[in-house]
């Protein structure tokens, strides 16, 4: 099978598995417990950008979805998409990274195919993608022999059909899944061209208390609709499809609600006129 690269690795995140694994410990000793639930977890929320800024949060969201029984195929929605762009997934392969390669699954992508129209990427022709690669070290790190789905959705009422067939063709076929939804939150500044605050302090407290406390308030609800109403609005999630699309999974495979894990913005990091803000939630 054809191998897609690793585009970001040795800018957005470390190239070589030595100083990834670094980086994981670091994170790792910077963790924070995860939610204390009787229900297992079926999924989270994740943000994306380097990980300078929210690889801490991406992993430990991860990390927090590994129990006593491994799954047997992560599914994860991204890419950054308008309402009107087509969908994206690879129906087979591998993906690499600096941990090994892992495969896609391809009875599952191959059902969702069969029923929804997809471009269909390949190892070699493929739109790079943030998105959803900077988790794929993670979860080949927590998960080593696990598959992967991986999808990109637009921000449109229809997306959420293909979460809740991932879940309903996973049941029909045996396989245990967990699924990520990657989103960043509002993207704030001139360099942005998203200042209704003007900047400094007032921005800032706005977009953590208000702007993106909205749209965090409902992916916790689980209301998928108004994720994607609320972030075409008021800007405040970049992949809200993607959000919403893995939410909507995660209802069909039974949680009820979702609990934050960390929530900070690129400005807590790195104060600038331009920053992001970053949520992880875990569902039950």
């Amino acid at each position: 099978m054809g191998v897609r690269r690793s585009d970001f690795g040795g800018s957005w995140y470390p190239a070589n598995e030595s100083d990834c694994r670094d980086s994981i410990e670091e994170f790792s000793r910077a963790s924070v417990p995860c939610p204390s639930h009787e229900k297992e977890p079926v999924g989270g929320i994740v943000p994306h950008a380097g990980w300078y800024f929210s690889g801490k949060i991406a992993y430990n969201v991860i990390k927090c979805l590994k129990n006593n029984s491994d799954p047997d195929t992560f599914v994860i929605f991204g890419r950054h998409l308008h309402p009107g762009s087509s969908n994206f997934i690879m129906k087979e392969g591998l993906w690499a990274t600096p941990f090994g390669d892992l495969e896609i699954d391809s009875d599952i992508a191959e059902g969702l195919v069969s029923e929804f129209k997809f471009t269909v990427e390949t190892e070699s022709r493929y739109e790079q993608d943030n998105t959803i690669e900077l988790q794929l070290p993670f979860i080949k790190y927590l998960f080593p022999d696990v598959l992967i789905v991986p999808i990109g959705v637009p921000p449109a009422v229809a997306s959420l059909k293909i979460g809740e067939r991932v879940a309903e063709i996973a049941e029909d076929i045996g396989r245990k899944i967990k699924v990520l939804g990657s989103t960043d939150l509002t993207h704030y500044g001139y360099n942005y061209a998203f200042t209704p605050k003007g900047v400094g302090k007032e921005a800032v407290d706005w977009v953590k208390s208000e702007n993106d406390k909205r749209v965090v308030d409902l992916m916790l609800e689980m209301d998928t609709e108004e994720i994607i109403r609320e972030s075409l609005i008021n800007s405040n999630a970049c992949c809200s499809g993607a959000a919403a699309t893995a939410i909507a999974a995660m209802k069909r495979m039974g949680a009820a609600k979702g609990e934050r894990l960390i929530y900070t913005t690129s400005y807590d990091i790195r104060p600038d006129s331009s920053f992001v803000g970053y949520v992880g939630a875990v569902f039950y």
